[in-house]
């Protein structure tokens, strides 16, 4: 890409899309496309297709998505599968008829089947069953996944996808119903911390509430207060999380150096082209909960509810592809929670 090439970012104002937009930033990229989901709806047909029709972007960063934890991927079943296919369909298909030099499109490990043996590869994405809880979800990324190497195979278009491992940096969301696990607990803890030293003007602040009998009575549905922090499952299933900032430098160097020609292998049956991106390294989610609980600095307990799903036991991502291709992780887990509690702590000190 160069400095001034028309660069559209689908999801700009997410954890992703942020990350993403202040990279090419820095780096003096000039020439940038955002919309808000206000502006464009990218679950519409027509919408998306006539913004590809005006705007004529050069590249596509497809950061655009509907994304959640347990237990918002557990409820939210038909949205998470219907909102994800819809902007995948909109925006490649578009991409492709507009003749995109290159799109590039974020996907997810949950792709991969439950049972999937470790480190799991790219070749074994769909050898086996999908985790109950995601399941809508993943199928809508791998649709996604397929979409690109088909039209690929059948366009010759140059549609580069990827399937990050964990993500957590600025922009997370911190709804304690709908959060990722990490981001998650960070803001439980945040909040049993505030409870248990008396900070009650800032704890109200943040849950945006008029009294501390409110505060309780909110918190303790959630698993919260001032002396415990309940956690769901049972802490032993593992999981790797990689920095929003290392993903979207990840993002970059692929737009700049890896085309699907190089993805491509010399197999005749032309199958899983997507890289793995994660930092090779995982840690259980009791491991992550203490780390976290360190870093905030809550002195109580954390109860872990076994009566509650854990989701896959185990995941850890082969990333040897992408490594070998020349890009690796730079931000380790307890820097990087570091740096998102940092910036939690600003915003929310910003409101009050």
């Amino acid at each position: 890409m160069q400095k001034d090439s028309k660069i559209y970012i689908a999801g700009h104002g997410g954890l992703v899309g942020s990350a993403i937009l202040e990279e090419l930033k820095q780096q003096g990229y000039k020439n940038l496309i955002f919309k808000t989901h206000s502006e464009l709806d990218l679950t519409n047909q027509k919408s998306v297709a006539d913004f590809f029709e005006k705007e004529k972007p050069e590249y596509v960063i497809l950061a655009a998505a509907k994304a959640g934890g347990i237990l918002a991927n557990s409820t939210y079943r038909a949205d998470f599968i219907y909102q994800n296919l819809m902007i995948e369909c909109n925006v490649i298909h578009n991409a492709y008829l507009h003749k995109v030099k290159k799109l590039l499109f974020i996907a997810s490990t949950t792709v991969y089947p439950k049972n999937a043996a470790l480190p799991t590869s790219e070749k074994q994405m769909l050898s086996g069953d999908l985790e109950y809880t995601n399941k809508p979800y993943a199928i809508a990324k791998i649709s996604g996944l397929m979409l690109c190497e088909s039209y690929n195979l059948q366009y010759n278009t140059n549609f580069i996808a990827i399937t990050p491992t964990n993500l957590y940096g600025n922009n997370d969301k911190f709804d304690l119903e709908k959060s990722h696990v990490l981001p998650g607990i960070l803001r439980k803890m945040h909040l049993a911390k505030l409870l248990n030293e008396g900070k009650y003007e800032h704890l109200l602040n943040d849950l945006k509430l008029d009294s501390i009998e409110e505060a309780e009575i909110y918190l303790k549905q959630f698993g919260i207060d001032k002396n415990n922090v309940e956690i769901w499952g049972s802490g032993k299933p593992t999981r790797e999380f990689l920095h929003s900032q290392d993903l979207a430098n990840a993002c970059l160097f692929i737009m700049n150096n890896i085309d699907f020609k190089d993805l491509k292998g010399d197999n005749a049956e032309i199958i899983n082209t997507h890289l793995n991106i994660g930092p090779h390294k995982n840690i259980t989610i009791k491991e992550l909960a203490e780390l976290i609980k360190k870093i905030v600095g809550f002195k109580g307990k954390l109860i872990f509810n076994s009566d509650r799903p854990d989701g896959a036991m185990q995941k850890f991502t082969d990333c040897s592809k992408i490594h070998s291709l020349g890009w690796k992780h730079k931000i380790e887990l307890e820097e990087g929670i570091k740096m998102l509690y940092e910036w939690y702590l600003k915003q929310s000190n910003a409101r009050c």
